[in-house]
Parts: structure tokens; sequence; C-alpha cells
């Protein structure tokens, strides 16, 4: 899955820098000049991480990231604030206000896409990269192949989304409209029955390996993948 980085940004120049290494590193790009913007992308589609400049016309950065994390449709967004305040008080105000990182203008793009992969691998790791593997499955999202001890499977792309956010969420029980808002995007209205749909064709895929058990029904409450 390609990340959605909404970038809120008042100068046009850094603005477009922001944007071009986004886009430069795989990830897709949106953008907003103040807060009242911001809210229009965000009420359209959640982004999978929000950098935010500090200084924003009307409302402030740090104000955008109370909003947003006292709003419950929200508040799991990541956050990367971005400032040329340096003092060490403006930075605890910045994490305090529900900001996952703090970067200081100037800063190297290198360092931004760093700062960038590090928090979506903690906070959105179905948005990596990076390969994940759990009880003999091994998912490649670059190469979009899954490897069941040595066997490849063939998985559309709804499944092959659902399987990845499975994978790197195991354990913890989804209902279908928390799936539904994870894996489709809270923006797309479906039914939820189509999430039951989707489940049924990635066991059907898994079931030659004996890998379909790993996807577990919670009776009243939805779906689990253990290895347990």
């Amino acid at each position: 899955m390609t990340a959605n980085i909404l970038v809120v940004e008042d100068e046009p120049a850094i603005q477009e820098l922001l944007a071009f290494n986004i886009t430069q590193c795989g990830y897709r790009a949106t953008e907003a000049f103040d807060a009242d913007g911001a809210w229009t992308h965000i009420n359209h589609a959640l982004p999978d991480l929000i950098l935010l400049d500090w200084m924003l016309p009307g409302s402030s950065g740090v104000e955008l990231a109370r909003r947003l994390r006292a709003d419950q449709r929200t508040r799991n967004i990541p956050i990367i604030m971005l400032t040329a305040r340096t003092d060490e008080r403006d930075k605890i105000q910045g994490l305090e206000s529900g900001a996952d990182d703090y970067i200081t203008k100037p800063f190297s793009p290198r360092e931004l896409m760093a700062r960038i992969r590090a928090v979506l691998r903690r906070r959105a790791p179905q948005m990596s990269d990076e390969t994940v593997a759990a009880g003999g499955l091994e998912l490649s999202p670059a190469m979009h192949r899954i490897n069941a001890n040595g066997v490849l499977i063939d998985l559309g792309p709804t499944e092959f989304r659902l399987l990845h956010f499975f994978m790197t969420h195991p354990e913890r029980v989804y209902s279908r409209s928390q799936l539904l808002d994870q894996v489709w995007g809270d923006h797309v209205f479906v039914e939820e029955r189509t999430v039951d749909v989707h489940i049924r064709r990635l066991r059907q895929a898994l079931e030659p390996t004996n890998f379909d058990s790993l996807i577990q029904t919670v009776r009243g409450s939805g779906y689990r993948f253990s290895c347990n």
C-alpha cells in the first residue's frame, strides 16, 4: 500500500519541496496551506501521515494537532511537526500536543524521509514496504509477493492489502467496520458484509497451503490473525 501524506505548510516553496521528495520516495502527497485546507482534505479521506508546520495562518499547527487528537476519527493519524523553533520547551509543547515526531528547520530531505519511514513503521506498519513474516508466511509489499513455506500465493489487490494489515497487526480482533476503515479507507462507503466476501477469498487462496486457519473468526466481534 502506498501511504498518502498530507503536507500542511504555508510557504509555497517549502511545500513544493516537501511534496517532491515525498513522491520521489514512492508516497502520495496532498497539500494544504492552512488548518481549514487540511480539514477539507481530511474530511474527504484520512491521510496516513501528516507533515504539519507549526506556524500556520489562522489556527496554528499545535492547535490543529490538538484538534486532530481530540477527534475519534483522526486521533490515530501519525503527525510530524515541522518548525523553526529550536527551544526545548517548544519541542515539548509540540510533542505534548500530539505530534509523533518533531523536526526543526532547516532539515535535509534524507533526514525527513527517514523520520517519515520510522513513524510509519511504528504507527502504520501496513503502509511500510518492509517485508513482514508470520507463522511461515512471508509478504513483500514492494514485490507484491506472498511466500507460504516456499509456495507462492496469488492474491487480488484487496486480499493482499487485507492480509498485509492482518500480518502487521496480529492477535488483535478487528470488527468489519474497523477493517473497512483500515483496508478500504474511511471515505469508501461499502457494506460491512463486503469484508466477509474478501475474507472468504483470502482463506480460499491460503487453503492449499493450510494457512487459512491463521485468519480466525471471533464470533460477535470480527476477525483476528493469529499464529497461536
